[in-house]
């Protein structure tokens, strides 16, 4: 009986160990899940310029790039206004979005990106909390299949669009495409759009804009 009782609390003293250690390597793994979609949010928070780039080619323009958190206590992703216009231009964007960023698996992600219904009332928005807290997601509209899928390799997180997904009517395009590449100092980001004949018909030729952390 001893022999018995003996074995028995050795056997569930096993069990225990090896479900603890479960436990232990499962919260490891949310922590890091965790932290690597803190860290691309991070890396793309921000104010950004391709002015740098700008002056080594004039082929390049020199681009605001605007991307601030909003609605911080969603748990349904990272969401971020982005914003951007001609250095030049500031107060007339040629763009405005709304990411949702969403972790996939440990090293893959996604942002989501969609259109705002009344884009003019934004404009220089990003520091006013208020004026994103009058809206939600329900006042967006998603631009689908124009997510960007992201990779994390341990020192930039990069990615594309699926090929021909994301459609387009602008400057004669039939779809877009984003080729984006993010570290902790600057964010590449190559936008073209296509024909139906698959022919550029808009955006950089020669490669992705280099904006630089300002």
């Amino acid at each position: 009986m001893i022999n018995r009782l003996k074995f028995g609390a050795v056997l569930a003293f096993f069990v225990c160990l090896t479900a603890c250690a479960a436990v232990i390597k499962s919260g490891n793994n949310t922590l890091n899940h965790n932290n690597t979609l803190n860290q691309l949010t991070d890396w793309m928070s921000g104010s950004f310029n391709s002015k740098k780039q700008s002056l080594a080619d004039e082929e390049y323009f020199d681009i605001n790039l605007e991307m601030h958190p909003i609605w911080q206590d969603r748990k349904d992703g990272v969401w971020l206004y982005v914003e951007q216009a001609v250095s030049k231009s500031l107060d007339r964007p040629y763009r405005q979005r709304v990411y949702q960023v969403t972790q996939i698996t440990v090293n893959n992600f996604e942002s989501k990106v969609y259109s705002l219904k009344e884009p003019k009332k934004f404009i220089g928005g990003q520091d006013n909390k208020e004026l994103f807290n009058s809206i939600g997601p329900d006042d967006l509209v998603e631009r689908e299949g124009c997510s960007v899928f992201l990779k994390y390799d341990g020192n930039q997180y990069s990615g594309s669009t699926d090929k021909k997904s994301c459609k387009s009517n602008l400057r004669g395009a039939a779809y877009a495409t984003s080729i984006v590449t993010v570290t902790d100092d600057k964010i590449e980001s190559w936008d073209q759009g296509f024909d139906a004949n698959d022919k550029q018909v808009w955006g950089a030729v020669k490669g992705a804009y280099i904006f630089d952390r300002k």
